[in-house]
């Protein structure tokens, strides 16, 4: 049996690379989310969290304990990953996962007492980082960015 011809390896035009360098969503959203995280991480860090931290226990802190499929959905992450993230929380006191009652295949996510007052003193460094976010935006429209990310996800 004879081997077949060798193909050249298939190339991208450099103008490719510009254009989605300039013109990619997925790159640009990319980006702002990693600077926006950042920014975050570094202002959340005297209350001992990160910004994923900060977002994942805020999604707890609802009147009843959700379910880790709600919670996972909210966020958009899989199951595996949102299970990565709880560990250090759970570890450090600050969240607890449950079998729930009526399901125990399904586990319910609570903040712990020390949870809740981690958050509640990350939530004014949350509200001074973000309104300095959004004085940095001079000439958009904040609520429309919302919008349209709200659009895509």
């Amino acid at each position: 049996m004879s081997e077949p011809p060798e193909t050249a390896p298939a190339t991208v035009p450099f103008a490719t690379t510009l254009l989605v360098r300039d013109e990619c969503l997925c790159l640009h959203a990319q980006r702002a989310a990693r600077a926006l995280a950042r920014r975050f991480d570094e202002a959340l860090r005297p209350a001992g969290l990160t910004s994923g931290q900060f977002s994942l226990m805020m999604s707890l802190n609802r009147p009843e304990p959700p379910t880790m499929g709600s919670v996972a959905a909210l966020l958009a992450m899989d199951r595996t990953t949102l299970t990565a993230a709880l560990k250090p929380l759970e570890r450090r006191g600050l969240v607890t996962i449950t079998p729930d009652p009526n399901d125990r295949r399904s586990r319910r996510l609570a903040l712990t007492e020390t949870g809740s007052a981690t958050l509640a003193a990350a939530v004014p460094i949350w509200t001074r980082t973000h309104r300095a976010i959004e004085a940095r935006l001079e000439g958009s429209d904040p609520e429309r960015l919302r919008q349209d990310l709200r659009a895509l996800s």
